[in-house]
């Protein structure tokens, strides 16, 4: 349990405001222990809802059957043209604990989340589309870990995906990861990847309404969003399941391929740049990192592609722009120069050399290990400390 004390200039230039110390490394608590003696923690769960009228009920149940926890729901129908609104409403005239907005208008995933959250109450914040669920005991476990660290401003865990029916979802907590803001930032920064898919995230509001709510972002609104709370310190609640992702053809991750994603997370990291998280001592230099692991990612697809036969000279250029748009000494990383390499041995013979094969198995092999990694811990690689120096430019390769 951490107590309070004088407050440090407050991260990300936002106003000073009487809040908890923050953890100084990150901290693993084997045998975690709920804080005893409070009344359960309150949960508002906003649900935007477009043309998810078929999920829209479930979704509700799986919040209001939530326990150790007092969860009152915000539904925002974006204004569908399917069932959604007549479900929403029978929803609202039944229970107590829902409320709704109905747009006149379509206004799209930002405005809709957005709108809801001007409703919430709760101490803490859940954004859950439609057509996912959440586990038995999810919302329970992740306030008892913020509630015992009271600077953390967000919380995550392990995300199970379904199709049909969700799969039976671990309950037991193993243990629980409380990084430093500043170091989870990092992190994400230097592997440009998201770690978290969603549903799983738990919010305390207070630092929500410091840090604002989501940015016009057409995919990455999530993401940037969550960049931005680690201005104040991050945790996951490591064993159980704590959200069911639905995945289906209609879900905007399903429209995605590679190379929108790519760009969509780059936008993501310069609106957060761009903003006040712009006013970090270190914001240069995080910029820098995240634009060269999205180029070296980009690199490796389009390597990648050609190791499996599965590219053609548009989608190469395409990959190979990216990559140069977002670190111009592009051509210095090895992955360029191994992108060179196959291009100039040419077209299908690069799938059938031993070298390229090689590759394309080490890394599938090297997916699955990161995979595994993520799913126990939060992360794709290991969290590595930072001396309090190590984000100046000095120490960060341009």
């Amino acid at each position: 349990m951490q107590t309070s004390a004088p407050q440090p200039p407050a991260p990300f230039g936002l106003p000073r405001l009487p809040a908890p110390v923050g953890v100084q490394r990150v901290i693993r608590v084997r045998s975690p222990s709920p804080v005893m003696g409070q009344p359960p923690a309150t949960v508002t769960v906003v649900i935007p809802c477009f043309e998810y009228g078929c999920f829209l009920e479930a979704a509700v149940r799986s919040c209001l059957s939530q326990s150790g926890v007092t969860v009152d729901v915000v539904i925002v129908d974006d204004a569908s043209t399917d069932r959604s609104g007549a479900v929403a409403r029978s929803l609202a005239a039944r229970e107590p604990a829902v409320r709704l907005i109905e747009h006149e208008r379509n206004r799209g995933p930002v405005v809709t989340f957005n709108d809801g959250l001007e409703l919430a109450r709760g101490e803490f914040l859940v954004r859950l589309d439609a057509d996912d669920l959440l586990p038995p005991g999810a919302l329970a476990r992740a306030t008892a870990l913020a509630r015992a660290y009271p600077s953390v401003g967000l919380v995550y865990g392990h995300p199970l995906h379904f199709r049909a029916e969700p799969p039976p979802a671990r309950s037991v907590v193993r243990s629980w990861t409380i990084w430093p803001g500043r170091q989870w930032l990092a992190d994400r920064c230097r592997d440009g990847l998201s770690v978290i898919t969603a549903p799983e995230v738990v919010m305390r509001r207070s630092v929500v309404a410091r840090v604002g709510g989501q940015r016009p972002l057409p995919h990455t609104h999530d993401t940037e969003m969550w960049l931005r709370i680690a201005a104040v310190d991050v945790a996951r609640v490591n064993g159980p399941d704590q959200a069911w992702h639905r995945d289906h053809p209609r879900s905007r991750s399903a429209t995605l391929d590679q190379l929108a994603d790519l760009h969509h997370r780059a936008d993501a990291y310069e609106t957060l740049f761009a903003g006040v998280a712009g006013t970090l001592s270190e914001a240069p230099a995080l910029a820098r990192m995240a634009r060269r692991a999205l180029a070296r990612e980009a690199l490796r697809a389009a390597c990648h592609r050609l190791d499996r036969g599965r590219a053609d000279d548009e989608t190469i250029a395409a990959f190979t722009a990216l990559a140069r748009r977002l670190e111009p000494a592009c051509t210095s990383l090895p992955e360029w120069a191994g992108l060179q390499r196959r291009v100039a041995t040419g077209g299908a013979r690069v799938s059938r050399q031993p070298r390229s094969v090689a590759a394309a198995l080490g890394r599938r092999a090297e997916y699955e290990i990161r995979r595994r990694r993520w799913s126990r811990t939060g992360a794709f690689n290991r969290t590595r400390s930072l001396p309090p120096d190590a984000l100046t430019p000095a120490r960060v390769r341009a």
